[in-house]
């Protein structure tokens, strides 16, 4: 994991600029030798910011990130002039970043559009000059405000996948070959457990030049959601998805139980993810005769639909897009 490209997860501390003091100056000049107060307000702090990036999908341009620090607001003028305010910093990330307080794991700010921004820390506000502070028992006030101070705090900032379908399944179902088959998506595979370890992203043609989104997720094993194998680590990805396609192999020792299991640790982890709508391929269903298939048609779990798959003979593939197709648009 240490030298993948794909972070879904950072922590920085991110400190705002104070505001800029206002000014307690008077208007001098050679024919008003005493001129009223004109002490311009002080510059605003600079913000931190979040930013929408579509181009972006991991987190990895701000791993090594450990500050992000705005500049302070500058101070007022005489003739009313305003301090100017403090540089923003703006932070891109990728569509479906969520921050939060690294100390209470509150929730600040969520990123789901290209282009949105949103304030992620404050700058402070700039002091008023002396010329606010005027009134007619007051003609010469002699005090101006000082600026706010920024805010400093840490920040934690989690990448939650956006995706239409989330291929969920035990490692080795075949999630990342389908992917592959598919879209153009070039997962790694091989026949071993945990071959994914990062989610990967592959955009699907449909008919008419349509499109979507799949998402293959890293396998989950029985006891994830407690932490084993993988752990929760990537299950917070399955939360984006519009529908989640569980994939179980036809060599299962039973499909039925295995589609439980998967079921148990998505609600261990989140109950709302059972409200998703959902759909189950057997994979490998080429290594099944019509007798064998028939068969299995007994072990399948009930109120799901289900269709036979495979991946290397593109058996069901377009009857599969069809209804993948057909549910993200009754889900939405």
């Amino acid at each position: 994991m240490a030298d993948s490209n794909f972070i879904d997860y950072v922590k920085f501390c991110s400190r705002s600029g104070a505001g800029g003091a206002g000014a307690a100056h008077f208007r001098r000049e050679k024919h008003v030798p005493k001129g009223g107060p004109d002490g311009g307000d002080g510059g605003r702090g600079g913000h931190v910011i979040l930013r929408g990036n579509s181009q972006l999908w991991t987190l990895l341009h701000l791993k090594y990130k450990k500050h992000a620090i705005a500049s302070p607001g500058k101070g007022g003028e005489g003739g009313n002039r305003s301090g100017a305010d403090g540089k923003d910093i703006i932070l891109d990330v990728p569509l479906g970043t969520l921050a939060r307080d690294a100390e209470t794991g509150a929730k600040k700010v969520e990123i789901l559009k290209d282009g949105q921004e949103v304030i992620l820390t404050s700058g402070g506000r700039g002091g008023l000059g002396n010329s606010n502070f005027k009134s007619a028992t007051n003609q010469s006030p002699q005090y101006a405000q000082p600026g706010e101070e920024g805010e400093e705090e840490w920040i934690i900032l989690e990448l939650k996948v956006l995706a239409d379908v989330g291929l969920v399944g035990f490692p080795n179902a075949g999630k990342s070959t389908l992917l592959s088959v598919i879209s153009a998506a070039t997962p790694e595979i091989a026949d071993y457990p945990f071959t994914t370890i990062v989610p990967n992203l592959g955009v699907v043609s449909y008919r008419d030049y349509k499109s979507f989104v799949m998402a293959d997720i890293p396998g989950i094993i029985e006891g994830a959601a407690e932490g084993k194998g993988l752990g929760t680590r990537f299950l917070r990805h399955i939360e984006r998805n519009s529908i989640l396609l569980f994939l179980i192999a036809a060599d299962s020792d039973h499909i039925a139980k295995e589609f439980q299991v998967l079921l148990n640790e998505l609600a261990i982890y989140n109950p709302e993810l059972l409200d998703k709508q959902r759909l189950l391929a057997v994979s490998k269903s080429d290594l099944l005769d019509e007798e064998l298939k028939t068969e299995l048609k007994s072990e399948l779990p009930d109120g799901i639909d289900t269709i036979f798959i495979s991946s290397l003979t593109n058996d069901g593939i377009v009857e599969l897009k069809d209804k993948i197709w057909s549910a993200i648009h009754s889900a939405n």
